[in-house]
């Protein structure tokens, strides 16, 4: 062989694993995450839900995968430039935690795959044709169990409150999603022998008045309907039931431990990491359109008796017993 032939031959030997290792390093797939919450404890069980669920498929953050995180703190008119900022870098895969976030990407997108996280009826919305065959570039997960799990919510309010009968339901009337669930409330509450009022608001500024509406409904207790809106305003929701001596239950478990009395309902954390699964099919090549729309497996019970006791209750210990955490 001459010099020149083995040189060149040579090059193209060397070269070609260094070109393999480039194109290796290249394809480190870049995810989008995007919540309407903040980045530290509300949003501590799908952040971490999320991770889990890509370390349980080999994926190590900043090793194998790049994850850019997206947090609104509950402000939704922030989503629309977080939606967009990420469909200008070349992201792969874009997690929506919740419904106002998969419409803000919805707008900018209809080629990067959108893997939903908790969504409240995504077939009314819009989102996708039907659960068996999303159709379009949005899949994922849905909030949604049975309609009829309202009734679980009160059936653990009057086993807590002794001779409840009157429950109001503070409701985000801007939330679509949530109409489903309050015509079957207002079915199975009367049913239960409890009197239903459904208080509704759409902004921060209208809780007070809210909760003075419920005042005049001499409602026992509240069933807080959950929405992203909801979940921004948990603080305030609490504070103001605290102050009214009202025990509430909630659909988000974080409200427990921010001094609501009690919530159950689907596990964020399981939900998202759940959706873990759909960014790796996604990666590895399976359309979103194909993929089915999976609902809930795993629910959680949660009570707070630091708080039962500032409301002079006493919750029966059948109660506790099927509590998946309970805080003192």
């Amino acid at each position: 062989m001459h010099r020149r032939e083995f040189l060149a031959g040579s090059i193209v030997i060397f070269a070609a694993p260094l070109a393999a290792e480039a194109q290796r390093v290249a394809k480190i797939p870049r995810v989008g995450f995007l919540s309407t919450l903040s980045a530290g404890v509300d949003s501590a069980d799908m952040r971490g839900g999320f991770l889990q669920g890509l370390q349980d498929l080999g994926y190590v953050e900043d090793r194998n995968i790049v994850i850019e995180w997206r947090f609104a703190d509950g402000k939704v008119d922030r989503l629309a430039d977080f939606a967009a900022d990420l469909v200008h870098q070349s992201i792969d895969v874009i997690v929506c935690t919740h419904d106002p976030v998969v419409h803000a990407v919805k707008r900018v997108t209809t080629t990067i795959p959108i893997v939903m996280v908790v969504s409240l009826d995504p077939i009314r919305q819009g989102y996708i044709a039907s659960l068996a065959r999303p159709g379009a570039n949005i899949t994922g997960l849905t909030w949604d169990s049975e309609f009829e799990i309202v009734g679980k919510y009160f059936e653990l309010l009057r086993e807590a409150v002794p001779n409840l009968s009157r429950v109001a339901g503070l409701i985000d009337a801007g939330y679509p999603g949530l109409e489903p669930y309050r015509k079957v409330s207002e079915e199975i509450a009367p049913k239960l022998g409890l009197t239903l009022r459904h208080v509704e608001w759409r902004a921060a500024s209208e809780l007070q008045p809210a909760f003075e509406t419920i005042a005049e409904h001499r409602a026992q207790a509240v069933f807080v309907y959950g929405s992203a809106l909801t979940s921004a305003q948990l603080p305030q929701i609490i504070a103001l039931a605290t102050k009214a001596k009202l025990p509430t239950m909630f659909v988000f478990p974080q409200a427990v431990a921010l001094g609501g009395l009690m919530s159950y309902g689907p596990s964020r954390g399981d939900l998202s990491r759940r959706s873990a699964r759909y960014v790796d099919r996604i990666l590895k090549g399976a359309k979103p359109a194909d993929l089915p729309v999976e609902r809930p497996i795993t629910f959680e019970f949660r009570v707070n008796l630091k708080t039962a006791k500032a409301l002079g209750l006493t919750i029966p210990q059948s109660l506790l017993l099927r509590a998946d955490q309970i805080i003192e």
